[in-house]
């Protein structure tokens, strides 16, 4: 990766150094992310880190902070966007799963294993799960389902992918498309409008067959 510069570029700069431990944690785990090695691998002294960050923990809740905002955060916003049918409403939520401007789904990988060894990132990761879940029956309450099959319908769409997430399942983006508009129609009991799918298919960049 490239290290981004400051003014006093010799101690590089906040961004760099959060972004050498989003490597690092992605790469080797969290026993990985210490400020020598980090240093070492931005070619910096070990003292600059501390321009940027009182000591090791803060770096850490740092990387939570960006997971939290990025990941929580944007599912939380893609269930809320402008959809004119519940089908569209989990397509928008589908975005998460193929952008990973939008959702990363390696650092949700990494921030689960941290989680194994964490109990205050256990926490965390439960915090989120709650609040995505929540932010997802909102969303099928919306367009009319009741609490309890809101909740169960919720349940079901995210545990699904946090499935495909721990399990690291890869898939063809031609297969993965194909399968979308049936998971659609299980989560939401709606088969998406053809106008739906177009709309969702160009916004990846894909041309079905």
């Amino acid at each position: 990766m490239e290290q981004a510069t400051s003014d006093s570029g010799w101690r590089g700069s906040h961004e760099g150094w959060l972004e050498a431990a989003y490597d690092s944690l992605l790469e080797s785990g969290v026993d990985s992310v210490k400020i020598l090695p980090l240093a070492k691998r931005l070619n910096l002294s070990r003292t600059s880190f501390y321009w940027f960050f009182r000591d090791r923990e803060e770096l850490l809740n740092a990387l939570i902070s960006r997971w939290r905002e990025k990941n929580t955060g944007n599912i939380v916003k893609q269930s809320e966007a402008y959809a004119e049918s519940l089908a569209e409403a989990m397509l928008n939520v589908f975005d998460c799963w193929l952008n990973k401007e939008l959702f990363d789904s390696q650092f949700e990988f990494a921030v689960r294993s941290w989680a194994l060894q964490s109990p205050d990132i256990l926490d965390e990761v439960q915090q989120a799960d709650q609040t995505r879940m929540e932010a997802l029956s909102r969303m099928f309450m919306r367009f009319g389902c009741d609490e309890t099959a809101a909740d169960v319908r919720a349940r079901t769409t995210y545990l699904v992918q946090i499935g495909y997430i721990s399990m690291q399942s890869k898939e063809d983006i031609a297969l993965r498309m194909k399968r979308i508009p049936e998971y659609i129609a299980i989560y939401t009991g709606q088969v998406p409008r053809q106008k739906e799918l177009d709309r969702f298919f160009a916004r990846h960049g894909y041309k079905p067959d």
